[in-house]
């Protein structure tokens, strides 16, 4: 009994253990409430981070795109206004001209003024008579008049006579005159405000729970969108200071018109510059929400946890156990994709009809377009050659092949594994290395191994028999002098001559023998590159004119090269030389200098003449190969020879009955 009795609990303490037990639960709810609304709080902070992150890197893009833009446009009217410059000095200019030259290249105005103001070219009549002009040319052309500018980028202004804007550049020819180009710049108006802060925030505030999206600095808002009557000054605000110093996203509970808001900032530089804060105003509703539902629920959750107390345990561990592993599966999966992503090589996986299920950002490059708008198109394809092609029917699963891609060949060492997916597709990774440059490379040692080999013969067998065929000249001349024969003596000296004659002639070719041999060493020098590509085109545009071709010069690349400036123009005439000899009528010769690395210039010649067969691609580099009927065969091989020992590479593509393109790549400085 009394063991019993110990054993039964008593109301009294039912009731106390009830309370204990309700407050535990109680307070475990209150506690799991507040811990909710701090990760509540922190998944906002995630969300709004996220989404101001992306916010900054779209204003970015959007100033970048709209002042790529502006450049393009800035450099096409320069490019048009320097040949116009080049044709009005030349005495070529005239208003059909112009207009011509405005309809091709969709310039709006084109307008020639003398160094006092005065229009005396233009692409179109004048069409304005007795309206009042809202700009006068000469007060934004005087530094051109005044030779204090050759150059001027004025960039917008509004138009002479009508309404509108317009984009103008202009340049000063010798005799100080103006040639000024310009654009409606309505289209790039147009442009800047789909581009601009308010468009962008606009479509941010398009979510239900975002209160207002802002732009702000010390004397204002620059671009909101949303509720912003009572957005408070950046002055009353201390986790400004602190996010500008510290360049670090801030967030708090802001008070915005008597409603509060969750509302996070960061600053906003664009190059260099600081332009603002940006503010993203998170609506606190449905957080709010969601608390007065737990609240209300906090005595049925009371009862629920008693009951279900173990199942509830369960579901956090389980609950945890799941947040643990989705982190750890994203962590992977972001891994993964980067490395994926940053890989230089192409990485792309077919399904069994040979279309691309993904692609690396390498394979976005080398087809030339995105992931979104490659995927679904069939490989196959892009594959122009049947060469290349045949890597779907090769059993191997490791090999090195040439492929076509967008007109350019390139060599790949390819690898093909296959695997099945969850829905058992067979699927195939391939593994594209472009080896292009190395083989060239490895072509071009090859060729200089194989060059130097034969002129160090070329110069041993010269030095052999050019002391035996001297003294031969020299008898035969003696001969033809001193002694006269009995009979046939006119065939006798006609002999001795043809016999001193082709002395003459085999000496001569020992002497390009030993040209070759023992070329001179490289002097490099200090010059500008442009000014050698403009002695070029001096001295070809007379010639490529008679042939009734073009000749089309375009040099981005206006620094110092540090060179031998002979045996670099012995390369380009010689390269000229043959672009000239494969064009024909109405043909095109095109010049292109760029920089590349910022270390090596790339020089390309093109010409759409008959181009070279593929079977002469391999040799013509060899010494004495030529398809010329009076070529000597070397100049490719002293080009290419010129080229190796100034530490460069040169290449070329061509195509029969379309043209040949000479690539030359050169370290800026020899060393």
């Amino acid at each position: 009994m009394n063991t019993l009795k110990k054993i039964i609990v008593q109301p009294k303490s039912l009731i106390l253990i009830f309370l204990v037990t309700s407050v535990i639960v109680v307070t475990s709810v209150l506690i799991e409430l507040n811990q909710s609304k701090n990760e509540m709080l922190e998944l906002m902070e995630q969300q709004g981070h996220s989404l101001l992150e992306t916010v900054l890197k779209s204003s970015e893009i959007a100033l970048y795109s709209y002042e790529k833009i502006e450049e393009e446009i800035k450099q096409r009217l320069l490019s048009s206004a320097f040949m116009i410059r080049e044709m009005y000095e030349r005495g070529f200019i005239e208003n059909d001209f112009l207009e011509d030259i405005a309809s091709k290249n969709q310039i709006f105005r084109i307008n020639i003024f003398d160094k006092n103001g005065k229009k005396i070219f233009s692409n179109v009549q004048e069409l304005h008579t007795g309206i009042p002009e809202k700009v006068n040319p000469v007060n934004y052309l005087s530094p051109i008049f005044e030779g204090a500018e050759d150059t001027l980028i004025i960039g917008m202004k509004p138009a002479r006579y009508l309404e509108g804007q317009r984009f103008t550049v202009t340049v000063a020819a010798q005799n100080r005159s103006a040639i000024v180009l310009n654009i409606d710049a309505e289209e790039l108006l147009d442009f800047r405000k789909q581009v601009g802060f308010g468009v962008l925030l606009k479509q941010v505030t398009e979510n239900q729970n975002i209160e207002y999206a802002a732009l702000q600095d010390d004397k204002g808002i620059i671009a909101a969108s949303g509720d912003v009557a009572g957005l408070s000054s950046l002055q009353s605000m201390d986790i400004v200071t602190e996010s500008l110093n510290e360049n670090i996203y801030k967030w708090h509970i802001a008070d915005n018109g008597g409603k509060e808001v969750f509302e996070i900032i960061h600053p906003f530089f664009y190059r260099g510059e600081t332009i603002g804060m940006f503010r993203l105003g998170i609506s606190l509703e449905p957080m709010n929400n969601i608390k007065e539902r737990l609240t209300r629920r906090v005595i049925s959750l009371g009862i629920v946890l008693l009951l279900f107390g173990f199942v509830t345990i369960t579901l956090i561990f389980a609950r945890q156990n799941f947040d643990l592993l989705s982190k750890k599966f994203k962590a992977i999966e972001s891994y993964s994709s980067n490395i994926l992503s940053n890989v230089s090589d192409t990485i792309i996986v077919l399904n069994e009809e040979n279309r691309i299920i993904t692609i690396n950002n390498a394979g976005e490059k080398l087809l030339g377009s995105s992931e979104i708008l490659l995927k679904g198109k069939n490989f196959y394809d892009f594959l122009e050659n049947v060469d290349c092609a045949a890597i779907f029917k090769s059993t191997s699963s490791f090999e090195e092949i040439e492929c076509v891609l967008n007109g350019i060949t390139k060599v790949f060492l390819i690898s093909k594994s296959k695997f099945t997916d969850e829905n058992n597709n067979s699927n195939l990774i391939l593994v594209l290395k472009d080896r292009t440059k190395q083989k060239a490379l490895e072509k071009q040692l090859e060729r200089k191994e194989r060059l130097i080999a034969m002129g160090e013969l070329a110069s041993s067998v010269a030095h052999e028999i050019r002391n035996p065929l001297n003294s031969i000249g020299t008898i035969t001349q003696q001969l033809g002098k001193d002694f006269a024969p009995k009979e046939n003596e006119d065939e006798y000296k006609s002999l001795t001559k043809l016999v001193y004659k082709e002395v003459r002639r085999i000496n001569e070719t020992i002497q390009t023998f030993l040209k070759f041999a023992k070329p001179q060493p490289i002097k490099p020098e200090r010059f500008i590159l442009s000014g050698l590509i403009d002695q070029l085109e001096k001295q070809y545009s007379k010639l490529v004119e008679g042939k009734n071709s073009r000749l089309i010069v375009e040099n981005h690349f206006n620094d110092y090269v540090s060179w031998d400036k002979t045996q670099i123009t012995q390369v380009l005439i010689n390269l000229m030389e043959n672009a000239l000899d494969a064009v024909n009528k109405n043909g095109i010769i095109k010049i292109l200098v760029n920089e590349k690395d910022n270390s090596r210039v790339e020089i390309k010649i093109f010409d759409n003449g008959k181009g070279i067969s593929r079977e002469d691609m391999n040799r013509i580099f060899n010494l004495y190969f030529t398809t010329k009927e009076k070529g000597s065969g070397i100049g490719l091989s002293i080009v290419q020879k010129i080229i190796s020992d100034h530490n460069g590479l040169i290449t070329f593509e061509s195509k029969v009955g379309e043209g040949t393109t000479f690539s030359l790549l050169i370290p800026t400085n020899y060393s």
